[in-house]
């Protein structure tokens, strides 16, 4: 199977030749036709398969096929984090290069004069965080009424971070007939439900069971105490002379700290977080990928926006709150086929989120012990099983085996919202979702 089989145009064949793409991968085979024929399309696979190409190259032949003149945006893509929209809009005018198509992004933490200037001159495709938006829209900078596709562009992501009022909105200032894509690594179930008043009798397409990662990515654990992760780091990147590495921590402060003590132990190193400014970023990303820097430290705000050619390695310093976010910080590794390397750095008290990360992914992780690091206390192998909490009514007895807050100050039903049962405050039910990570997007 070629580009050409799909049905594209021959400028866009020779767009995707020049970026050595030859062969569609499986999702954008799947995808490419259900988006030309027009209709909606929700779309799942795993990260670094090639989704963007997946929406990209067919709206740009839609686009092209029903030229009409005007101010646009006749394409607007919703996407979660500055990294990413500028990633998607990297793609745009990449495939668009032997085509008249005009195309912008705007995202927060930038000046916002400059892209209200671009988009008075008019464009066909423009990329954009919800935040950024609304703040152009309320400042009468852009309208949609041109608009004919709205792709949302890991949707999931956006739910997380607190965009739901910004993305509906958006959708009620948008014309009622439209297409309408849905492309994410994974579909959680609050995606399906936003799906069903969005998507009118979509096309589904799944190439890869949810939150799971590409076969080409080797997994592993390390076991180590909290206080010993940064010298066993720092010796892993020494022994296996790793010169490009992508750290994840949980905040970020923990990013700045583990940058400086990096610094401090002669390995150079760059954070990049939602506190950082759009320029910041910009230049550790471009230090990173150029080789000036060996470790880039980043937090989850930027685990979807970080697309590294041939990145081998990527290191959990700090298991993520959210074990679906395992999957997309792994997931900037063995990318477009390549074969990486994902490795955490796991430490007694993690010990519940390994296993839920590892029920989520459906496999037990081999551990790796390094000598001279090895744990106080060793992580099990096995989750422990849940407690049957009718079993443990009847006991009774010490500790509140009666179900009534006992010796340990606990209940087994747990109050609703609350860590040890019933449904979580956000009304998700289950595990519930992390805060707000909203930046200035």
């Amino acid at each position: 199977m070629s580009f050409s089989s799909l049905g594209l145009s021959e400028q866009l064949v020779r767009a995707t030749a020049d970026q050595g793409y030859e062969t569609p991968s499986p999702i954008q085979a799947k995808a490419i036709p259900a988006v030309l024929s027009g209709r909606d399309v929700m779309a799942a696979a795993q990260t670094g398969t090639g989704k963007t190409a997946g929406f990209t190259l067919p709206l740009l032949q839609r686009l092209a096929e029903n030229p009409r003149t005007g101010k646009g945006p006749r394409v607007l893509i919703l996407a979660p984090t500055r990294e990413l929209a500028a990633q998607v809009h990297d793609s745009v005018a990449l495939y668009s290069r032997y085509m008249p198509t005009k195309s912008a992004v705007v995202f927060g933490g930038v000046k916002i004069n400059p892209q209200m200037m671009k988009l008075r001159k008019g464009l066909d495709v423009l990329v954009a965080t919800p935040g950024r938006l609304m703040d152009l829209y309320q400042q009468n900078a852009v309208r949609f009424n041109e608009v004919e596709i709205l792709v949302l562009d890991e949707a999931d992501r956006m739910l997380d971070m607190g965009f739901i009022r910004d993305i509906r909105k958006i959708l009620a200032l948008l014309p009622a007939k439209r297409q309408n894509l849905l492309f994410s690594a994974t579909f959680s179930n609050e995606i399906r439900t936003l799906a069903e008043g969005l998507l009118d009798n979509p096309v589904q397409v799944e190439v890869a069971a949810r939150n799971t990662a590409a076969e080409s990515i080797k997994q592993s654990v390390y076991p180590v105490d909290q206080s010993q992760k940064t010298a066993l780091l720092s010796k892993l990147v020494r022994d296996n002379g790793w010169e490009q590495v992508l750290v994840f921590t949980r905040t970020k402060h923990g990013a700045n700290r583990l940058t400086q003590k990096l610094e401090r132990d002669g390995i150079t190193a760059a954070a990049i977080h939602g506190n950082k400014s759009q320029g910041a970023r910009t230049r550790a990303l471009a230090d990173f990928k150029q080789g000036e820097v060996r470790v880039l430290v980043a937090t989850d705000i930027a685990a979807r926006g970080l697309d590294i050619k041939q990145l081998p390695q990527v290191v959990n310093f700090e298991l993520p709150n959210v074990p679906e976010d395992y999957v997309h910080r792994i997931g900037r590794t063995g990318r477009a086929g390549e074969s990486g390397h994902a490795l955490s750095l796991v430490s007694a008290d993690e010990g519940k989120m390994l296993a839920g990360i590892e029920r989520l992914i459906k496999k037990q992780l081999p551990r790796k012990s390094v000598e001279g690091f090895e744990p106080t206390n060793n992580l099990p192998l096995k989750p422990k099983a849940k407690a049957d909490p009718s079993r443990a009514r009847g006991r009774g007895g010490k500790g509140g085996g009666n179900g009534k807050p006992g010796g340990n100050g606990r209940s087994f039903g747990g109050k609703p919202g609350g860590r040890s049962g019933g449904r979580s405050q956000n009304g998700n039910g289950g595990q519930a979702r992390r805060s707000p990570q909203r930046e200035n997007a």
